[in-house]
């Protein structure tokens, strides 16, 4: 099927090099779907309304107040630091989102690097910092200890990160991929995302929360797919970095999966926001996309070539849609090309 659909692209795109440039511009002209309708979709679909995103920024700030305020009177306990993280801290979170993400700097010789004592640990000391929670509010998971606000309804996952003084809050995060400690600061990431969003305001975080969506979707439709939401804002930096231009959203997002069809998904990416490229160690993964703040980790590193193979079977199909969508001669067909990408409830 994509190979067909491939080779009716490549028809069509021979169609529209023999017509007349008034013909040209009147084929992609956009005028059934433009970047104005993706930019409604995205407030009416895609985004975490404003009001939202308020909230659980609110809800965000009561906790760390709440942990500074006790740290003010206990400077030698053990959990240093409290900050919001994930997509709400980078202004990239979908409508979707139900809780917060929050990482603990946790400082001092006793705190084990056992993960599941790790969390025990954690937990016992949320419940002393906050003595106003019931015990059953603040439970360890897997790779973070849970607070739910029982008035909001609103869980707070808090990772932690072992904090041993290091600059720029450097620490070891519990990797939610295999389990693993890696270093990293949650300070410097968002300021790498934060300067990728200043070189282009608004439409860097939009067009990742699009791309997020229709990963999402991707995802809901085939539960073997895998392509997480920090790969895809690794590519959209590096794109960000090569000039690619992000105020037009039809372009954007067919210059995202035009780079993951050419590419491969088999084209290192790195960043030197930290360190030099050059200073990366030779390795096998087949897909390699480098943490911007640690040169040994590759984010990517779990993905096999099947898993590589499926999202650029993705991206072509996305990206045949796309040109398709701007050159289809009728609103009806507009729409239904559009809706390849994002799904039914993209309307137009």
């Amino acid at each position: 099927m994509a190979a067909t659909v491939r080779f009716a692209r490549k028809a069509v795109s021979a169609t529209i090099r023999s017509l007349p440039k008034v013909e040209i511009r009147r084929n992609m002209s956009r005028i059934h779907i433009d970047h104005g309708d993706l930019v409604r979709f995205a407030e009416d679909k895609v985004n975490l309304p404003k009001e939202k995103a308020s909230e659980y920024r609110a809800q965000a700030r009561r906790l760390r107040e709440k942990l500074e305020g006790y740290l003010t009177e206990h400077p030698d306990f053990a959990l240093k630091r409290i900050q919001l993280s994930g997509s709400l801290a980078k202004g990239t979170a979908l409508r979707s989102l139900n809780d917060i993400d929050m990482a603990v700097y946790v400082s001092g010789s006793d705190a084990p690097h056992d993960i599941q004592a790790l969390l025990d640990y954690l937990a016992e000391r949320l419940r002393k910092a906050f003595p106003n929670f019931k015990p059953d509010q603040v439970q360890p998971q897997t790779y973070s200890v849970t607070v739910s606000f029982r008035g909001t309804g609103l869980d707070v996952d808090i990772v932690p990160i072992l904090y041993a003084g290091l600059p720029d809050w450097r620490g070891d995060l519990i990797s939610q991929d295999d389990g693993s400690f890696l270093e990293t600061s949650i300070p410097l990431h968002l300021e790498f995302a934060k300067k990728r969003k200043e070189a282009q305001p608004t439409h860097f975080a939009q067009v990742v929360r699009l791309l997020k969506f229709w990963a999402r979707r991707m995802k809901q439709e085939d539960e073997e797919f895998r392509f997480k939401s920090f790969m895809i804002e690794m590519v959209m930096a590096k794109l960000c970095d090569d000039g690619v231009d992000m105020s037009d959203y039809p372009e954007a997002l067919q210059a995202f999966f035009t780079y993951i069809a050419r590419s491969g998904l088999r084209e290192r990416i790195v960043f030197e926001d930290h360190y030099k490229a050059k200073s990366v160690a030779k390795l096998d993964d087949p897909v390699q996309i480098i943490d911007p703040i640690n040169a040994e980790n590759n984010v990517a590193r779990l993905y096999t070539n099947e898993n590589a193979d499926a999202i650029v079977e993705a991206a072509l199909e996305a990206g045949d849609a796309i040109d398709a969508a701007l050159t289809a001669p009728t609103k009806e067909l507009t729409l239904r090309y559009w809706q390849k990408v994002f799904g039914p409830t993209f309307q137009g």
